[in-house]
């Protein structure tokens, strides 16, 4: 036995950060998620019954993933096994099964295998877990920040149960903060301090629903403060002072990229500038390519204002020259100018629908030829084959424009609305239409 691991438990422990020694230890003591650990919930009724199987966390960070599952294991009074994907490799992988295999055999013990970042493996990897998962072996609780449909084997989802994360209420952060405060063993307790309301409300909001965040901000200003006899002064200067800048939850291949270009595109077509701007804020704020932003704003020129304003690609594509040249952060004031342009426009996408149509045909229909006084005569022999022949130049008419066939059938694709500057374009094509109808004078 040794003689010195009481001490070196007690110091391990002392060295945890805040977030980490105030980790609920029942579920009595856990905070948040009632819409699935909530009285008579889904989870809570497992739990109750115990009947766990394996599951998958999935949400953003602070919102007690981890912490759930530690109050699982001891719930439970199952064996608990945490790893880390980033820092685990499938040699490590195994041993622990063959180590919680060998538990059941001989004891009967189950093992709670929990993977945080499940989605850093592979998919090898996580092919490794199925077998044991599927014969009950461990009982996997995954945590995983990014979309498990995407990021995790169908075989490995097929066999647990997903419950979704959402980042913590600005009342939960103040109960695990006046919770940290007066528990003396393992927060703040034993540190007099006063938190200001306006301070707490703060640290409330900032942290944007992220306790480990808050925790450490309170951990920070109380403990950075000078010691006095004294209680130390929590006031909303010093929480704005202790709270680090706000990390976004931003993946340029993941759910956060998708969902932020999704509501940015929608909040334009929906002609709400006030969303628009602060879901291009969003984007910025998390690192996003500016080009992509750009991109997104030369495409929805044509495909949702199209010709109601035509002026819109216009805007939309000297934001994106501009850009370019101007670089970040100022080119955020070019974006920010053309996407309020966009949200406010009049909205078409009769363009877009027009070419999808024509599309259509050209692929499922029958290939239309092209009439042949349309033809290219340009070259020797055209004329042999009479192309170009009886073709018709409309500007030697009067408006110019002249009656003829340019294409072999009654086809109709683009439909002007009646919104923006497709009012006059509808005018003029209904103009074109009457005179098409007039009978020819001999």
């Amino acid at each position: 036995m040794d003689l010195f691991e009481s001490v070196r438990q007690t110091n391990r422990k002392h060295a945890r950060p805040l977030a980490a020694r105030m980790r609920p230890r029942s579920l009595d003591d856990y905070v948040g998620q009632d819409h699935f650990l909530g009285p008579g919930k889904l989870l809570r009724r497992m739990l109750l019954a115990d009947r766990i199987s394996s599951l998958i966390f999935y949400g953003p960070p602070g919102c007690g993933k981890t912490a759930l599952a530690h109050v699982i294991a001891h719930h439970t009074k199952s064996r608990f096994k945490p790893l880390n994907a980033v820092s685990t490799g499938t040699k490590e992988v195994r041993e622990v099964l063959a180590e919680a295999r060998a538990h059941l055999e001989d004891r009967g013990e189950k093992t709670i295998l929990f993977l945080d970042e499940i989605h850093r493996f592979n998919r090898s990897q996580q092919d490794v877990l199925l077998p044991d998962v599927e014969d009950g072996v461990v009982v996997l609780i995954g945590a995983t920040t990014q979309n498990p449909f995407f990021a995790i084997n169908s075989p490995l989802l097929s066999r647990s149960q997903i419950f979704t994360f959402e980042p913590l209420s600005r009342e939960h952060i103040r109960t695990v903060l006046r919770r940290a405060l007066a528990d003396s063993e393992r927060g703040l307790g034993d540190t007099p301090v006063t938190l200001a309301e306006d301070a707490l409300a703060f640290l409330a909001e900032a942290c944007d629903g992220d306790a480990r965040r808050a925790l450490t901000a309170l951990e920070v200003g109380v403990k950075s403060s000078p010691k006095s006899d004294a209680p130390v002064h929590f006031d909303l200067a010093l929480a704005q002072d202790s709270i680090q800048r706000k990390v976004m939850d931003f993946d340029p291949t993941g759910d956060a990229h998708y969902d932020l270009a999704s509501a940015f595109i929608k909040s334009l077509r929906g002609s709400d500038p006030q969303a628009a701007v602060y879901w291009l804020a969003r984007m910025l704020e998390s690192g996003e390519d500016p080009r992509f932003i750009a991109r997104r704003l030369v495409i929805f020129a044509s495909e949702d204002v199209g010709n109601a304003d035509p002026q819109a690609l216009l805007v939309a594509t000297a934001a994106w020259d501009a850009m370019e040249r101007v670089g970040l952060p100022e080119c955020q004031l070019n974006l920010s100018q053309a996407v309020t342009y966009l949200a406010t426009a009049p909205k078409s996408n009769a363009s877009t629908v027009a070419i999808g149509k024509a599309v259509k045909d050209v692929k499922e229909g029958r290939t239309l030829p092209v009439p042949k006084h349309l033809r290219d005569s340009h070259y020797p022999g055209a004329k042999s084959f009479d192309h170009g022949t009886g073709y018709q130049y409309a500007h030697n008419f009067d408006g110019g424009w002249v009656e003829q066939e340019y294409i072999p059938a009654d086809v109709t694709y683009y439909s002007p609305t009646d919104r923006g500057f497709e009012v006059e374009i509808r005018r003029r094509m209904a103009e074109i239409a009457a005179r098409r109808k007039k009978p020819k004078a001999d």
